[in-house]
């Protein structure tokens, strides 16, 4: 039995949030130095595409309405699969260019009734 889209939405909202955490007050050296971080932070991505992959599996329409949800699947994918040359730029980049978007889609998400 497929979960509920929501309960997706959720396991993103919680991975992001986790990321946002982990690296509040940190600045990208303080990222290089911390192999325990650096593994945390890439967990939470891992997290983030599978959930979206789940959720464009069980409902495509909520999918399509996180801005870029494919790339960030694919993202988790190169996470996995190859982990073992992770740009760590890439992923400092992504934490900061992209990260508070796709935050502010999936809160749209789970809050519609709320206005910003």
């Amino acid at each position: 039995m497929p979960r509920d889209p929501e309960k997706y939405l959720h396991d993103v909202w919680l991975a992001g949030s986790r990321v946002q955490r982990f690296l509040q007050d940190k600045q990208y050296e303080d990222y290089l130095k911390d192999e325990l971080l650096r593994a945390g932070v890439e967990r939470q991505f891992e997290i983030m595409g599978e959930a979206l992959n789940q959720l464009a599996k069980v409902s495509p329409e909520m999918a399509a309405a996180i801005p870029e949800y494919q790339r960030i699947i694919a993202f988790r994918n190169i996470l996995i699969h190859g982990y073992a040359d992770v740009d760590d730029a890439l992923v400092w980049g992504i934490v900061e260019g992209k990260l508070p978007g796709l935050m502010n889609a999936v809160h749209a998400l789970l809050n519609p009734h709320e206005q910003k």
